[in-house]
């Protein structure tokens, strides 16, 4: 299958290179492709040059790999995800799966991050990207975990939950299929349509401050039901 990454950061490259390695082809997609960007160094991941040498993947721009992919996911910052979307643009994205892993975060008064006021509400990142782009089909997902253990759910023990939101049936049921079959995730938890992702994007401040309180990043959530 082809699957594209919009975002070479640490997300985007620790999924398509786990894509890649299970043998779909996966680009991923940038603002500008120059020797500079390829080269430049990204924070907690490699450089685009290393990673495209590595997996045997493809580094195009946004709109190419927007273009390219059957499902895409959306592995840029929160805060800049719709101008990136726009950039990859809406006829690439038409009819479409479009896996939204970004969270809302603001960094700018340091650690711990706060949630960014216009996804807060009755809204979310989500819900914003979906109306922006009427015939995708937006599915929120593995945002309130880790990138290692999005593809590696095995590096948590015991029982852990993948929550997923969004308005298509099949396309959720197409993200769920995904996760199980490439990455070994057992148990998906469904919260219903799009405005569900305003419950999974406001968990992120917690689990940045059980980050801090447990020492790891190794850490999710299980729904134990009485």
């Amino acid at each position: 299958m082809k699957i594209a990454m919009i975002g070479g950061g640490t997300v985007g490259q620790t999924l398509g290179a786990a894509l890649a390695a299970n043998g779909h082809d996966v680009a991923i997609g940038i603002r500008s492709v120059t020797p500079g960007e390829l080269a430049k160094p990204r924070q907690n991941a490699a450089t685009l040059a290393d990673w495209q040498a590595k997996t045997g993947a493809k580094v195009v721009t946004m709109a190419q790999a927007a273009a390219y992919g059957e499902i895409v996911f959306n592995a840029t910052s929160g805060g800049a995800s719709l101008a990136a979307l726009k950039l990859a643009g809406e006829a690439n994205l038409n009819g479409k799966v479009l896996v939204d892993v970004a969270n809302p975060l603001d960094f700018s008064q340091g650690m711990p991050p706060f949630l960014i006021s216009q996804y807060t509400g009755p809204t979310s990142l989500a819900e914003q990207i979906q109306a922006a782009f009427p015939k995708a089909k937006v599915v929120k997902a593995f945002n309130t975990i880790a990138a290692a253990v999005m593809v590696n759910p095995a590096l948590i023990p015991g029982d852990h939950d993948l929550f997923i939101a969004g308005n298509d049936a099949g396309a959720k049921a197409t993200v769920g299929d995904l996760a199980r079959r490439e990455f070994g995730w057992k148990t998906i938890v469904d919260l219903g349509d799009i405005v569900g992702a305003r419950g999974t994007e406001s968990l992120l401040p917690i689990w940045v401050r059980l980050w801090g309180v447990t020492g790891t990043h190794l850490i999710n959530l299980h729904l134990a039901k009485g």
